[in-house]
């Protein structure tokens, strides 16, 4: 997926991209690649694969919930590594309000580069585990409209680092390749427990690659526990299962 076929597919969904846009996708590009020389960041470093996979996939989640679009919100990217999905929802929707959890400093300050260089406002990165970041005391517990996760854990240790940021009545969104099926089967007991409710599972293939798919949408019903999330490293290794 060239540059031109990827303003092309968003535009079989209604997302027209500027030309400002397409060159900050563009940089995107370049400062992903360059910095990637220095420190692993993605696997993937072709300009068609960085394309489709990372910059097109990032932006599924708006083919299925709308109000990305166009409505001022507040998300929460945990694990976003070099920036997916948060900041190509960001270059293609400037409305939205981002912050973005990463556990490792060196992707952070890789974030805050990017930031500056795409000329973005309204992005906030903080260099935390999920688990201390959601934690009781925590001022960002349960103050998010929207939390993205997109290749960070299965669903049941997911739920565990997202939920409790997200606000009563706003959504975790989580991006799934494969094995979203099952994940969605074994992770709704540790959902119910946090507080949550999946709505949606959106299946779907990648354009070019045919690749499979899954958009997760998770209402926030109720409060989180307090006892959630764990300790760092605990949900990962103990991951909240339905009692036998």
């Amino acid at each position: 997926m060239n540059p031109e076929e990827f303003k092309q597919a968003l535009a079989q969904h209604e997302i027209a991209l500027t030309a400002k846009q397409l060159g900050q996708f563009a940089l995107y590009f370049q400062l992903l690649v360059t910095t990637n020389k220095q420190f692993n960041l993605t696997t993937i470093t072709a300009e068609p694969e960085v394309y489709l996979k990372h910059f097109y996939d990032s932006l599924t989640p708006a083919f299925y919930v709308p109000a990305l679009r166009d409505q001022p919100l507040t998300i929460c990217d945990v694990g976003a590594g070099a920036g997916f999905p948060s900041i190509p929802l960001k270059i293609a929707f400037p409305q939205l309000q981002v912050t973005i959890v990463d556990s490792l400093n060196k992707r952070i300050n890789f974030l805050n580069d990017l930031v500056q260089q795409l000329g973005l406002t309204g992005v906030k990165t903080f260099h935390d585990r999920a688990e201390t970041f959601a934690g009781k005391k925590s001022a960002h517990r349960e103050s998010y409209d929207i939390v993205t996760a997109r290749a960070v854990a299965r669903l049941s240790v997911l739920s565990e680092l997202c939920l409790p940021l997200v606000k009563i009545g706003g959504q975790m969104i989580a991006l799934k390749a494969a094995n979203a099926r099952t994940e969605t089967a074994e992770g709704t007991y540790a959902v119910q427990q946090l507080g949550g409710q999946i709505v949606q599972d959106e299946a779907f293939s990648l354009p070019v690659t045919a690749d499979p798919r899954h958009i997760i949408v998770i209402d926030k019903k109720k409060p989180s526990p307090k006892r959630y999330p764990r300790k760092p490293g605990t949900p990962a290794k103990q991951p909240l299962t339905a009692p036998m």
